[in-house]
């Protein structure tokens, strides 16, 4: 099938397969994340000194998290942008689920229903949500081939939007770099733009490396590698960005928020530069907009409960920008994270959360008498 440009359009078969593999692939990153994370708690609750990359529990997670990214990577080929970016929020509700489990609460039914009442309308509406935008939203994609991707590239209505986000971005960066103005909004556009740059130019990378693999050869076209350097270039900055959100606000708004944000620009994104809503009808697109919306909300409740609940706790360190998993000495929590692109599992502890109990064997135990070796090193300090 072609389009009005004489491109070829992927079939519905194509668009299932994307669909299904980026579901997949939410589902198995944050079954690796619950893992690892088993896997570094267990760790701290023995007297082995080990390093967590030693262990095969670790090294099965990040197994699974490589085989659940490589399948979102390849989503992208197959389905359009609208549909693979917002399936994130699969993610969010394996998570959530996940840490439900972990849990492992007996409460009478009352106290249930009001703990976790609004986290279980979360995950109703993430559901909904999700078929909503999978049924309505596109039914077809272009095949990206070196030439097409030029082809929109140079075209005036990407050319305008890459203009007015340069500008948008170099306003948000003046006022977060020069101003110190560290809102919460300012750093998840930062990171929202840039998340922009990088859905766009990983369906490009995957596109041409499928397309490649089919027997049709991409990777000799400029295009491609110019599109990958982007594509790691914008995915880097991302990371640094959300990471310092992690650290200056509540890791849970921030999952949130970030989410709704990196989907809205993914979304409008690929309308611009792959014209995936052009051949949509208006039911059709306020049917996607409305499914978006019942994710959003969902997404929101599942991530805000998390406060009252304890579900749900995305972690601040992301493994991309600093490469090693830390577990900080105010007691780990046993709980699932939010993952976008770049967050892989580390364990690690948010201010008012309380730790995670050790063995009985390894309880801190209470406070003696000061000894006279402690108070040497104090002279205001009297003996006693």
């Amino acid at each position: 099938e072609m389009d009005y440009n004489g491109a070829e359009i992927g079939s519905y078969t194509d668009n299932l397969i994307g669909t299904l593999l980026a579901i997949f692939g939410n589902v198995l990153v944050s079954i690796s994340l619950t893992i690892q994370k088993y896997s570094h708690v267990k760790l701290a609750g023995t007297k082995e000194h080990r390093a967590f990359y030693r262990t095969k529990t670790w090294w099965s997670g990040f197994v699974f998290t490589c085989l659940g990214e490589l399948a979102n990577f390849v989503s992208y080929a197959f389905a359009p942008l609208a549909i693979v970016a917002p399936l994130n929020a699969v993610s969010v509700l394996t998570s959530s689920i996940l840490g439900f489990i972990f849990l492992r609460e007996r409460l009478k039914p009352k106290d249930f229903a009001k703990q976790y009442g609004l986290v279980f309308l979360g995950y109703i509406l993430v559901i909904g949500g999700a078929y909503l935008l999978v049924s309505f939203g596109p039914n077809s994609h272009e095949k990206l081939i070196a030439t097409n991707i030029v082809k929109h590239l140079v075209g005036w209505p990407v050319l305008l939007y890459l203009l007015l986000e340069i500008i948008t971005f170099c306003l948000l960066l003046y006022f977060y770099k020069r101003r110190k103005a560290n809102y919460l909004v300012i750093i998840l556009l930062l990171v929202a733009l840039l998340g922009s740059v990088t859905v766009l130019t990983v369906k490009a990378v995957s596109g041409m490396l499928v397309l490649t693999i089919e027997g049709t050869m991409q990777l000799n076209y400029p295009i491609f590698s110019v599109m990958f350097v982007c594509m790691v270039a914008s995915a880097i900055f991302q990371a640094g960005f959300l990471s310092q959100a992690c650290k200056l606000h509540d890791s849970s708004l921030v999952a949130s928020v970030n989410y709704i944000l990196s989907t809205f620009f993914a979304v409008l994104a690929g309308a611009v530069f792959y014209l995936e809503f052009i051949n949509e009808d208006i039911l059709h697109i306020c049917m996607f907009l409305l499914g978006s919306a019942v994710c959003f909300l969902g997404v929101f409740l599942i991530t805000k409960t998390k406060k009252k609940a304890r579900i749900f706790e995305p972690c601040v360190t992301l493994n991309m920008s600093n490469g090693v998993p830390t577990i900080h000495d105010k007691g780990p929590v046993i709980q699932p994270d939010y993952s976008g692109s770049f967050s892989y599992g580390t364990l690690v502890n948010n201010n008012g959360v309380a730790p995670a109990p050790l063995p009985v064997h390894l309880e801190t135990p209470p406070l003696g008498p000061r000894t006279s070796d402690a108070s040497q090193g104090h002279p205001g300090i009297k003996r006693d």
